[in-house]
């Protein structure tokens, strides 16, 4: 039988040179000497005033590099963080051992919101100096993350007073059935259950009117009430992919050299039209007058456009038409992916809604009649008619007989067809508005859609969307763990100076040890 040498397992006591921990080319070694060598902390140190009395403070550069590398190692939670100061050898090295709770932790990132931007913008000094960012192109966009906030206390001021009602109705609900039972001789008291039951429930129905005697209502731009959330008043119902939640939309500007995040910031709604300038302001230290700005169909308005123009900042801003008008795009209907779950739910067994035949979907000739998908002829009398904006447009008229016997019927009309009214499909037809090469929006149109628009636009995907994977997944920023656009922001930051972080330990500055 062969023999092996013995395994032990068992507690051992090893000799540790912490600073032998720190390796040159990691993240930690980078770390450790950005925040000891080049960021100027002396904002953080003024808040201490214990250098003759008080207690000793955790150095707020050791609690810095904990929380980033926790952030760089998907470590969220304070909790985790503080387990990971007692047990991982490289935060004990890059702590010096100094084991702070998990209060302490919480504490110093929700007091990081005035110092945030000042510590991005010095890690980015650093990046620049190591000849990181090109200047060449500017990508914006924003991912959307779910926060600390209930879905469910979320509406408009009277769908908020309403769930108040109905709180208490099922609370008075839970007395009733109880009072029931002691007219039928059960002289018993209210199950603990129960009890705390009904007081949660009353408890809440509290606090909403207490939210909505407290907070004057949300209103956008176009002056539509918004919906208000109790828990966190400044985060928003947003729509994705996977549904509907409540949170933020992240937003990044990202230069293409490298992927250095320029600008970070969060916005509590789910359009980001509104976000654009400013994202491009903050950037303007670090853009240069030729430095190309990027940004998807969200960021799109005329507002927007005109402003860009006006400053004479060089932009691609793609519109919702955009890939309409790419004949690469042309079979990308059939790869549409689900209903907006925002305009288009449906309760549970409710039959989906068929999809009428559009204009588009007619042909229109020249003598004043158009075919429709069955082949049968609307006509129309030929008259032009004009729109309140200016749009010129001619309406066709099929005949009903054809109507009621064609096989489309449930894909064209909406409804039975009128008795006696002998017409049947109606469809209307929009002449375009001649093209103003003057106007903003049409030039950004004409810019976008030329070959080296295309060219120049198709690398905004690449440049922007690794960082948010980058995040999203290797640092599992699945949600965001606090309430309020301040300490939301500054989480989204501290998280976007780890990406940098990465970025610099490539560098010189993460290989060299001084």
């Amino acid at each position: 039988m062969a023999c092996y040498k013995p395994q032990d397992r068992n507690s051992m006591l090893l000799p540790v040179v912490l600073s032998e921990q720190i390796v040159p080319g990691s993240f930690s070694f980078a770390l450790d000497y950005l925040v000891d060598n080049e960021l100027d902390l002396t904002a953080m140190d003024a808040k201490f005033k214990n250098d003759e009395v008080g207690a000793s403070a955790y150095d707020p550069r050791v609690m810095l590099k904990i929380v980033l590398l926790a952030y760089s190692q998907g470590l969220i939670s304070s909790r985790t963080i503080e387990q990971a100061c007692l047990r991982n050898v490289q935060f004990i090295a890059i702590s010096g051992d100094s084991q702070p709770s998990h209060t302490h932790i919480a504490k110093f990132v929700a007091s990081l919101s005035d110092q945030i931007k000042p510590l991005f913008s010095q890690v980015l000094m650093t990046c620049d100096a190591q000849g990181l960012i090109g200047r060449e192109m500017f990508a914006i966009d924003g991912v959307k993350l779910p926060s600390n906030a209930s879905k469910e206390r979320s509406g408009t001021h009277e769908e908020l007073r309403h769930r108040a009602k109905r709180l208490d109705q099922a609370a008075d609900k839970i007395l009733a059935l109880h009072q029931a039972q002691d007219k039928q001789g059960l002289d018993e008291p209210l199950e603990p259950k129960r009890q705390a039951r009904m007081d949660a429930l009353r408890k809440e129905a509290a606090r909403t009117r207490e939210f909505l005697a407290t907070t004057p209502k949300r209103m956008g731009s176009k002056g539509k009430e918004l919906k208000s959330n109790v828990t966190d008043p400044e985060s928003a119902k947003m729509a994705t992919s996977k549904g509907v939640m409540q949170g933020y939309a992240a937003q990044a500007a990202v230069d293409s050299a490298n992927q250095i995040i320029i600008a970070a910031d969060v916005i509590g709604s789910g359009s980001e039209q509104a976000i654009l300038l400013p994202m491009i302001e903050q950037a303007s230290a670090y853009r240069r007058p030729d430095t190309l700005v990027t940004a998807d169909a969200g960021y799109h308005s005329d507002a927007n456009l005109a402003q860009l123009m006006e400053q004479g900042i060089p932009a691609m801003v793609a519109d919702n038409q955009m890939r309409y008008r790419d004949e690469r795009f042309a079979e990308q209907d059939k790869h549409k992916g689900k209903p907006d779950p925002l305009t288009e739910k449906k309760a549970t067994g409710q039959e989906k809604e068929v999809k009428r035949f559009r204009p588009k979907d007619f042909t229109f000739n020249d003598d004043n009649t158009a075919t429709c998908p069955a082949g049968q002829l609307l006509r129309s009398p030929g008259t032009m008619y004009t729109t309140a904006r200016g749009l010129n447009y001619q309406s066709y008229t099929a005949k009903a007989v054809g109507c009621e016997a064609c096989p489309y019927k449930k894909q064209c009309l909406k409804g039975p067809l009128k008795p006696n009214d002998g017409r049947g499909r109606q469809v209307t037809r929009f002449e375009s508005k001649p093209k103003d090469d003057t106007n903003p929006s049409e030039r950004m149109r004409q810019a976008i859609d030329s070959p080296k628009g295309r060219q120049l636009y198709s690398q905004r995907f690449g440049t922007v969307e690794p960082v948010f994977a980058n995040i999203r997944h290797n640092k599992r920023l699945s949600r965001l763990n606090h309430r309020g656009r301040a300490k939301v922001n500054t989480q989204w930051n501290l998280y976007c100076m780890v990406h940098n972080i990465e970025k610099l330990s490539k560098t010189n500055l993460g290989k060299q040890r001084v």
